[in-house]
């Protein structure tokens, strides 16, 4: 059954790009001041969304380990993460080519760039503490509370698109932000694919997570043995 759902999940999300993508290179008009590049929003910013919102739900999963010792919260805390921190490079990559046309160069020290990066890189140390730590309980925990802390960048890297006035656009999703209406609409409605597709993967890596899980418990009991 949960396999059969990941196949709709999947192909849903697949008809729903092929669709977007279509509309996106076909029936949309170029932006006025920067042309066809614009189109690029409608990854970057989604992947953006994706990358919080998985943040967000291993938050809750990792709050949830440290309330019940749950193994399984800890499974989805670190496949949400991983599934995350890939949405999070399509971010920053997008974002570098959007720069490279429109700046002329790849990267800029912006503020709100690097509070992208430094974000992402704070995930990234996430998953290599978990690798330094071996036995499982004290890996969930210690990853559990990193997790906790590392989300308090997130909603650094959110606002700071409305807090910091840079050489990176102003936000055309705040009050007083401005966007053609075939945008905005397509704007969200790429965002549904993307999130389709992290729910999937999220699942999963999950899934091979626990499969790992089982084979290093069963690997302990036979040295043991």
């Amino acid at each position: 059954m949960r396999q059969r759902t990941l196949i709709v999940l999947c192909g849903l999300a697949a008809a729903l790009l092929a669709r977007n993508l279509y509309v996106m290179l076909l029936k949309l008009h170029d932006e006025v001041a920067q042309g066809a590049i614009f189109r690029i929003i409608f990854f970057h910013v989604p992947a953006a969304w994706t990358a919080f919102l998985g943040f967000f739900a291993a938050l809750v999963a990792s709050v949830l380990y440290l309330a019940t010792r749950n193994l399984r919260y800890d499974a989805f805390a670190v496949a949400a993460t991983e599934v995350s921190l890939a949405f999070g490079a399509a971010n920053l990559i997008t974002g570098m080519i959007w720069a490279r046309i429109i700046w002329g160069g790849w990267w800029a020290w912006d503020y709100r760039l690097t509070s992208m990066l430094v974000c992402w890189l704070i995930y990234a140390g996430y998953l290599m503490l978990r690798h330094a730590v071996e036995e499982p309980t004290e890996r969930a925990k210690i990853s559990a509370v990193m997790s906790i802390f590392a989300f308090v960048d997130v909603p650094i890297v959110f606002f700071s698109i409305k807090w910091w006035r840079t050489q990176h656009p102003q936000p055309v999703v705040w009050a007083g932000g401005s966007m053609d209406p075939s945008y905005w609409n397509m704007l969200f409605l790429n965002w549904a694919p993307l999130l389709l597709l992290g729910i999937v993967f999220t699942m999963i890596r999950m899934r091979q997570e626990q499969q790992q899980r089982e084979i290093d418990a069963l690997r302990r009991f036979a040295h043991v043995s």
